[in-house]
């Protein structure tokens, strides 16, 4: 059996990587979290990777949350761009594949079109920051490479979907972004383009969404209508909404479409559309 290291495995992307892979003959995921293992100790990578010697290394670890990133700017370098460069250099010196997820942050999102893997990039927050810095390292060690960038995720565990649907068993109406477009992604559907890609020889920088676009409102408002949910959704701005925020709330990318280019160009593998992933996801809750 090929074994795949999957970091950051207890996330809602590990978890559905370990659910595609369950069934394989092929492939066994050697799972770690930060319990098993910190990405940002070179010397515990190092010595994880010698022993396992894996196929590959899948990276789902990541400090995510984007408004503690404004300030605790230490731990997401370490953990969003030493972490996958210490996978990588360990990769490289054991011949093993290297995947490393990363996100639509890294562009400014002010654009008026869905984004390729072409476009320059220019992070706005320092979680965008950090995560293109770990795109770097990774171009720059892991020899035979990954990078897919998603965005909008949602899967087993705490997400954005839950979360509405949380809100929608207290309230009548909910107050939800209106002016931020993206493309809300199943994490069962980005473990299958992973899994499509990982045998392949077909490296590079890939974008990982569901097809379409929509924005924060309306997304919810597709939630609560597949699940019979009566709440309304009052449509704010950007601006309106942090007002009610507690803290430092990171800048955010207006548009943040990715479109799934070298994966069209490069393979006939397609993502669901995001209306009939939210369907499916929500069916199987």
């Amino acid at each position: 059996m090929k074994k795949i290291i999957v970091t950051g495995c207890n996330g809602q992307l590990g978890r559905a990587i370990n659910q595609v892979y369950a069934n394989s003959t092929e492939y066994e995921c050697v799972n770690t979290d930060v319990a098993e293992l910190d990405i940002t100790d070179i010397d515990a990578v190092m010595k994880l990777v010698d022993e396992v010697k894996p196929y590959a290394i899948v990276n789902c670890a990541a400090h995510t949350n984007v408004n503690a990133c404004e300030t605790d700017v230490d731990n997401a370098y370490k953990i969003n761009a030493i972490g996958p460069r210490n996978l990588s250099i360990a990769a490289t010196k054991n011949q093993a594949k290297m995947i490393h997820v990363s996100t639509d942050y890294v562009f400014r999102g002010d654009g008026d079109k869905p984004y390729l893997e072409f476009d320059e990039v220019g992070p706005i927050s320092v979680y965008g920051k950090t995560k293109l810095a770990g795109e770097n390292f990774v171009k720059e060690f892991a020899r035979d490479h990954f990078i897919v960038r998603t965005a909008w995720l949602y899967g087993d565990g705490k997400n954005f979907v839950k979360t509405m649907l949380g809100l929608s068993e207290k309230y009548d109406k909910v107050r939800v972004v209106g002016d931020q477009f993206g493309s809300p992604t199943s994490a069962i559907e980005l473990a299958k383009a992973i899994a499509y890609l990982l045998p392949t020889d077909n490296y590079g920088t890939f974008h990982g969404t569901c097809e379409g676009s929509t924005n924060w409102a309306d997304f919810t408002r597709e939630i609560f209508r597949i699940a019979g949910k009566k709440t309304v959704v009052e449509t704010v701005t950007s601006e309106e909404y942090s007002k009610g925020e507690t803290g430092i709330v990171a800048p955010r990318p207006k548009n943040s479409v990715l479109e799934n280019y070298m994966l069209k160009l490069t393979t006939n593998h397609m993502f669901a559309q995001w209306e009939d992933a939210i369907a499916e996801y929500l069916k199987n809750m």
